[in-house]
């Protein structure tokens, strides 16, 4: 691992008069109290015990960032697991309601296994139902998608040229690759993001024209220590197992 006074961050070159705003998303550390059921915007802890996982984590992440995280507490506990673990905590971090998870209305609190074994395979394949479909009560995965792209786009307009530290969920940060792949949130959900894992996503921009980079997706900097398998929790239709590898 590196050298924590000496921190690696990956870097890409960047053509001259043009402007990298660099998102790092964060997904929060896994929900040990949902008892096996889907919880969308509940607003559950986090178990944050596995101080070895947030070091690396913090190995990979710019010093000089800005912080954001949505409103439910477990994207605030994954930070303050992140600073706890030796990252310099910066002056801020900023909640914003428009990174929450999906809110899944009337399936959250129902068990997880039961509700996808009733479901189409089709629709079990990728997301809790068609991305256009509502849950009783709350989102559909557009809804959700429109939010977060709204939310992106402001932030990318606040916090041009800067590195952005967005501690957020599953769906959120499958939304904002959707944004990243050309405005094609279906496409998005075809990732795995695992708990704690990193995606960097870089929207570039200069006169007329602006697009997206994607340097990595889901990384997981302590991986190749077997003891922290563990953390992965699903983000969609999985059904979550003693290992990701089992």
């Amino acid at each position: 691992m590196s050298n924590p006074d000496k921190p690696f961050v990956l870097q890409h070159a960047v053509p001259g008069g043009v402007v990298a705003t660099r998102w790092w998303w964060v997904r929060h550390a896994p929900v040990r109290e949902d008892g096996g059921c889907i919880y969308g915007q509940k607003d559950l802890g986090c178990d944050c015990s596995d101080r070895v996982v947030f070091e690396a984590v913090g190995k990979i992440l710019p010093r000089e960032a800005v912080w954001y995280a949505s409103h439910l507490k477990r994207t605030h506990q994954t930070a303050d697991a992140i600073w706890s673990a030796g990252f310099p905590k910066p002056a801020s971090l900023q909640q914003d309601a428009a990174l929450a998870e999906q809110h899944l209305g009337e399936w959250q609190g129902l068990n997880r296994a039961a509700f996808f074994a009733s479901r189409p395979i089709a629709v079990g394949s990728y997301w809790f139902a068609p991305i256009d479909d509502p849950a009783p009560g709350g989102e559909s995965f557009m809804d959700l998608y429109n939010r977060v792209r709204g939310a992106i786009e402001r932030i990318n307009t606040e916090h041009a040229g800067k590195d952005v530290i967005a501690v957020a969920h599953g769906g959120t940060i499958k939304a904002a690759i959707g944004l990243a792949l050309g405005n094609q949130p279906e496409r998005g959900l075809a990732f795995t993001i695992d708990n704690c894992s990193v995606t960097r996503l870089d929207h570039l921009s200069s006169d007329g024209h602006s697009g997206w980079r994607i340097p990595m997706v889901n990384q997981q900097p302590w991986i190749a220590d077997a003891s922290h398998n563990a953390m992965h929790q699903p983000a969609g239709p999985e059904i979550a197992t003693a290992s990701k590898f089992g």
